[in-house]
């Protein structure tokens, strides 16, 4: 499938209002917090930084910044970025549905705003589809096989060491906290716009999981979700790093109980395992279209068509 060119042109806008706004959260977080790394180490949870006011932006913003701008990138040069401005439509609203509870009314307001822009971008990709046929454009290449299995498991893994943690916090937690994670309630303490500690994994757990099952299928649409997905797992993994070595445990990870082990190993695992998936999904394809398999020696060769052509 194909997306129009009105449809390309309206998703790249819609894409474009949405990186603007994230954008414009994160500069009013900078002159709160007064420099460059000050909003990295919030955004990494260093939660003891001065800053003046609630902080309103976190990891979270700076991915939808980044995703929002690629897709729209993706949705001027290619014919065939339905996938990428689809994938980012339907994150950025599950991302963006906590903030309707959220009591900021400037938060409450930005939910409002980018859930229009996110249900309008995944309209605008489901309806401005036509069939390659029509325009005559080939088909996107799947990826291939190898860098798609690794990529898919490292996904799949992803997806499945979330769940374990988000398992393990409702086992240690009482029953209010374990609901706050998920609604964020008073117990969780948590920039304006970033949704609740839990659904965010819920939402990550989803996204990694819908990038590893397209992975193993080779589907057409794998490459758009599976690097959305890969930088989400990367930036985490990032932020989780930078806090281990901030705090020391990456020195002292022999004297480390299993719990601070387990957070150590977590961490890096989600930054060079995101950072794979990156670089797997980013190769390029097979080829849409691949030969048919030669005949082999000693095969008598083709009957000519009938009528044959001049010449045969």
């Amino acid at each position: 499938m194909t997306v129009t060119r009105p449809a390309r042109l309206t998703g790249a806008a819609l894409c474009a209002v949405l990186a603007l706004n994230c954008a414009g959260w994160i500069l009013k977080d900078l002159a709160a917090l007064g420099s460059p790394v000050d909003l990295a180490w919030h955004w990494a949870g260093d939660s003891h930084l001065p800053v003046r006011g609630r902080p309103a932006t976190s990891l979270v913003d700076a991915v939808l910044l980044v995703a929002s701008a690629a897709a729209a990138v993706a949705a001027l040069r290619s014919r065939h970025a339905a996938s990428a401005l689809a994938a980012t439509g339907t994150v950025t609203l599950a991302l963006r549905l906590p903030g309707l509870w959220e009591p900021d009314s400037g938060a409450l307001l930005t939910a409002l705003v980018e859930l229009a822009l996110a249900a309008a971008l995944v309209v605008t990709a489901a309806v401005g589809r036509c069939p390659a046929a029509a325009t005559r454009e080939p088909l996107p290449g799947r990826p291939r096989t190898g860098p798609a299995v690794a990529a898919g498991a490292l996904l799949a893994t992803g997806a499945l060491v979330l769940t374990l943690w988000e398992l393990y916090w409702a086992a240690e937690l009482p029953l209010e906290a374990t609901v706050d994670r998920f609604t964020g309630g008073r117990s969780i303490m948590k920039a304006a716009l970033a949704p609740p500690p839990a659904w965010l994994s819920l939402t990550l757990v989803a996204l990694y999981g819908t990038g590893a099952v397209s992975a193993f299928l080779r589907a057409r649409h794998s490459r758009a979700v599976g690097l959305l997905a890969g930088a989400f797992l990367a930036a985490g993994g990032l932020a989780a790093v930078a806090r281990t070595t901030r705090y020391e445990l990456v020195g002292h990870f022999a004297d480390l109980p299993a719990y601070g082990r387990l957070t150590v190993l977590t961490a890096f695992f989600g930054l060079l395992g995101g950072l794979a998936v990156l670089v797997l999904l980013a190769g390029r394809g097979a080829p849409a279209g691949a030969p048919g398999p030669r005949p082999p020696a000693g095969m008598p060769a083709p009957a000519p068509p009938y009528p044959p052509p001049p010449g045969w």
